[in-house]
């Protein structure tokens, strides 16, 4: 479905990825629009002013929306009445990621089939209370998806990113787990013994990326997921190399151990198998750079071999019908990272500067860049797959360093979609990518005038605080003005120190921290503190909310944001 490439671009962080809730005072919180459930009937592209789809239709999956806890325990207390699992959806209307889910597979009547199966329960980030039924669920990145037994036992969480046919299997495989992912894990790290082929499988295809530690502190992923395949049984091959590949990618880019031959020729045969790969497209195009660096070291022959191997391999799969578009733009994107795997990428101040620097792109790759992209453009006519797609494709325009292209691309599409303030922070990264601070400038702040929803509207005001502190931290008066405008939207909320929310808030004070090192703009800051601490005041302290607000104005603050 192409979700992890497609959470890598501007705002997203799936990685992504991969976010949610809100609210702070005991006020009432002001009722938002309800966001359309996902499998709604979806916006067309071609609309000068689209919205989200906003009436359900009736022949697709029967969504329960909730954002509190007694809609929660609603939900659950459906499912234990009907003996069905509970299927948790966590997402956000701008996320890319959460649109391609919504194209590709919430949409298939075979996924909308299996759905009576389970009882389906969509939490969207910016519904009021929602970042706090995060917090109890421990989601955090959009799109999440968790499967639940009726008690409430967590059953395991499923990959966005692989293929629909592929992902109704792994809903099945999760649906007829006979125990929960956790402990499945605990008997393979025991040995394996005991444990049948669904259980490999279950592990295999958990998604480690939205894991939230649940299972295992992120630290400890590549070193969990070399274990897993190394004890994988002989007669599980797919489940052993998708464990395997996934610790490929997850490999920390600063470990120095020196590639073994072994894990050099195993790749190389992979990319060598056209069907083998293609089993784990998702993988290999999602973590290409990641992959080939775990496998070769820089400046080998073996560095080039696999190099050239992975990009015919990536090639194979852009030209694949039966992938998705967002599938075939996260190929491409794999090769533009392949084709400068060993050159260092400036960045920061000297960006703009050192860009002549980089060795160009072959010529023959920047024009299957701009015919897929030209294509898809052309071509998409879903809503849902436009906010996917087009902002993966501009993100791969810019990867390639064409920045007016990837511009225009944006421009042309802010009409056509229904959250355009996601597009315009690419518009934003990419004047920052030129050294045009003032235009960089004017679309964070468009981006976050333009941003609809609670929690979404605290993470794009963050953003543009972020780039007035970087860009013009001599306006003391607009800084003074966004930092106390975030403030007083947090006071309008409940439940506004929980995940993402919370998130956003460390990162004003942070910033403004920062801003402020050696009392350069005290009284600024004072008036923060000032108006934080009021605000605090007013929160509840039973739940942990006080002692988050309190600890956005300490130095600690720092360390979380």
């Amino acid at each position: 479905m192409g979700v992890a490439r497609i959470g890598r671009s501007w705002g997203g962080g799936v990685a992504l990825t991969l976010l949610l809730l809100g609210a702070c005072s005991k006020a009432p919180e002001p009722a938002a629009a309800p966001a359309s459930p996902p499998g709604t009937v979806p916006p067309k592209a071609q609309a000068a002013a689209p919205a989200a789809p906003a009436a359900a239709d009736q022949a697709g999956i029967a969504w329960r929306q909730a954002a509190t806890d007694p809609e929660v325990d609603a939900a659950f207390d459906e499912a234990r009445a009907q003996s069905k699992p509970v299927f948790l959806y966590w997402g956000a209307n701008w996320c890319p990621p959460c649109n391609q889910v919504k194209a590709t597979l919430f949409n298939r009547q075979d996924f909308i089939e299996r759905s009576r199966a389970f009882v389906p329960v969509y939490i969207d980030g910016d519904r009021p209370g929602a970042q706090k039924i995060g917090a109890r669920f421990k989601v955090s990145g959009y799109p999440t998806m968790v499967l639940f037994r009726p008690d409430g036992t967590e059953l395991t969480r499923l990959p966005g990113e692989v293929e629909p046919e592929r992902y109704l299997e792994v809903v099945t495989l999760g649906i007829n787990a006979q125990r929960p992912v956790k402990d499945v894990l605990a008997g393979a790290r025991a040995g394996g013994s005991g444990l049948a082929s669904p259980d490999w499988r279950l592990l295999a295809f958990y998604s480690w990326e939205t894991d939230d530690q649940q299972l295992v502190p992120r630290r400890e992923v590549p070193a969990l997921l070399k274990q897993l395949a190394a004890v994988c049984p002989p007669a599980e091959t797919a489940a052993a190399t998708r464990l395997w590949l996934k610790a490929l990618a997850a490999t920390d880019e600063a470990d120095k151990t020196a590639p073994d031959a072994a894990t050099t020729t195993r790749l190389l045969q992979l990319l060598g198998d056209d069907r083998a790969a293609r089993a784990h497209f998702d993988v290999l195009a999602s973590s290409a750079a990641e992959i080939a660096r775990a496998a070769s070291a820089p400046g080998t022959p073996e560095r080039a071999r696999v190099r050239d191997a992975y990009d015919r391999t990536l090639a194979r799969f852009q030209a694949d019908a039966t992938l998705s578009r967002a599938d075939r733009m996260g190929a491409l994107i794999g090769r533009v990272d392949l084709a400068r795997i060993d050159v260092a990428k400036p960045s920061g101040d000297a960006a703009s500067a050192s860009k002549a620097a980089l060795p160009p792109f072959a010529p023959a790759l920047l024009v299957e860049i701009r015919e897929q992209v030209a294509r898809a453009d052309r071509e998409i006519t879903d809503g849902y797959e436009r906010q996917a797609v087009i902002t993966t494709a501009a993100y791969l325009l810019a990867h390639a360093d064409l920045f007016d292209e990837a511009d225009s691309l944006l421009l042309g599409n802010l009409p056509k979609s229904h959250s355009p303030y996601y597009l315009m922070t690419g518009l934003a990264e990419n004047a920052a990518e030129r050294g045009d601070a003032r235009t960089a400038l004017r679309w964070h702040r468009e981006a976050f005038e333009k941003s609809e929803g609670p929690a979404t509207r605290l993470q794009w005001g963050a953003r543009y605080l972020g780039a007035l502190v970087k860009f013009a931290p001599q306006d003391e008066a607009e800084i003074g003005k966004v930092a106390g405008q975030l403030l007083d939207e947090a006071g309008a909320q409940t439940h506004v120190f929980y995940e993402r929310s919370a998130r956003s808030l460390r990162r004003v004070s942070t910033q403004l921290r920062d801003w402020n090192r050696g009392d350069a703009h005290a009284a600024a800051w004072r008036r923060f503190e000032a108006q934080l601490q009021a605000l605090c005041a007013r929160v509840d302290g039973a739940d942990g909310q006080r002692a988050t607000c309190e600890a956005l104005s300490r130095p600690e603050a720092k360390k979380d944001a």
